[in-house]
């Protein structure tokens, strides 16, 4: 993949440099140039994304998901390491990185909770694939008699219930064990706890809500400027706008728990040439949620949960009508709907598990990064503390 190798090859360079005894001003030129990469690489993999979605993949389908996973582990690694790597750790502990570094770990905080939300989000998809399924098995058979109708029925009333579940309230009764505490973002009880993390298994409290999480994720998101464009300020406010829109597009594409008031918009400034794609994705992401709020159906934009539940409504309504032996054009027309539902239960079967790992590797990843950072914030504060 040519995103990979782009990012082999810009990690191998900084390593390198990290190595290398230059004078400041070649350092400052060298680190600029590092700063355009990022930039154009970031682009780079959201315009693809962007593009994959006229082609094989719809917009927010499990397939694109994961594309969509992939871009973000892509560009954290390439961010860490322009942020740490080659780096005097008393840099980042400095204006105006001693207040926007502790802004973008809080942020990893509440994207960790995302994950944990999106990963229950998942297991409830999985289990409108099996209703889906129970369906198709039924209707598949030959002649379809009046017992395989009311079987299907049955499954695809359970189905339709489920997606009306809009909030993910099947796990609101459950009490989680929280990732790291809900304050202090830099302390040391938060580092030593970050070896605790083996799974995403926990629920979440019955006052969380993805919403409100997205919000405050959001807040404090400016784009730097004057002096601060050019500088370290910019990677992380980057990368914290790139989290953003991805755990952003996770909620609304997978059920979670309280998306009432979910914002369709976050600012990104329509002039940073980095965001042209991302901007695009987010004003067409948006515009569905949109659709979808009117119609009062939020169960999530996945577009594997749309399908099942267009073709379930459908086939709920051949069910109300069927008398055997049946009217063999409507018949026909069921058969291809079957199908329809078939392939998209296979896609699902293929595609969540691995997206499910994927989130669980998003978390995991975060999760390290995040204490590395805590400890080059710990080193640059040692740097910088008086000598008495």
């Amino acid at each position: 993949m040519r995103a990979t190798d782009n990012q082999g090859s810009f990690l191998n360079r900084i390593s390198i440099r990290r190595n290398q005894v230059v004078s400041m001003d070649g350092n400052h030129e060298q680190e600029l140039e590092d700063l355009e990469l990022f930039q154009k690489h970031v682009a780079d993999r959201f315009s693809e994304l962007l593009s994959s979605t006229s082609d094989d993949d719809s917009l927010l389908s499990i397939a694109w998901l994961r594309k969509l996973l992939d871009v973000f582990l892509c560009c954290e690694a390439e961010f860490k390491a322009v942020l740490l790597m080659a780096r005097d750790p008393s840099q980042i502990s400095k204006p105006p990185l001693d207040r926007l570094v502790p802004e973008f770990l809080d942020r990893v905080v509440k994207a960790l909770d995302v994950c944990n939300a999106v990963s229950q989000g998942v297991e409830s998809v999985c289990h409108y694939q099996k209703l889906a399924e129970i369906a198709v098995s039924a209707l598949e058979q030959r002649p379809i008699g009046d017992g395989q109708v009311r079987r299907a029925k049955k499954a695809l009333n359970s189905l339709m219930l489920t997606l009306e579940d809009k909030e993910g309230s099947t796990h609101k009764t459950a009490e989680r064990t929280w990732s790291f505490g809900r304050r202090g973002a830099s302390s040391n009880k938060d580092r030593s706890t970050a070896g605790n993390f083996r799974s995403l298994s926990w629920t979440m409290s019955k006052g969380w809500s993805a919403a409100k999480q997205i919000q405050a994720m959001s807040a404090n998101l400016v784009a730097p400027r004057g002096g601060e464009s050019s500088g370290l300020a910019l990677p992380v406010y980057i990368m914290s706008t790139i989290m953003v829109f991805v755990m952003w597009a996770l909620v609304a594409a997978i059920p979670c728990q309280e998306r009432t008031g979910l914002p369709t918009h976050f600012p990104v400034p329509r002039q940073l040439g980095w965001a042209q794609s991302m901007i695009v994705l987010q004003d067409r992401i948006a515009e569905e949620w949109k659709k979808k709020k009117e119609k009062n159906k939020l169960a999530g934009l996945l577009e594997e949960t749309q399908r099942l539940e267009r073709l379930g409504q459908s086939l709920i309504e051949f069910s109300d009508s069927f008398q055997f032996p049946g009217d063999a054009d409507r018949l026909e027309e069921v058969a291809a709907q079957v199908g329809e539902l078939a392939e998209t239960c296979k896609k699902m079967e293929e595609g969540l598990v691995p997206l499910q790992q994927q989130i669980r590797e998003v978390f995991h990843r975060v999760v390290r990064s995040r204490t590395e950072v805590l400890d080059v914030l710990d080193q640059g504060g040692k740097m910088s503390a008086p000598i008495m």
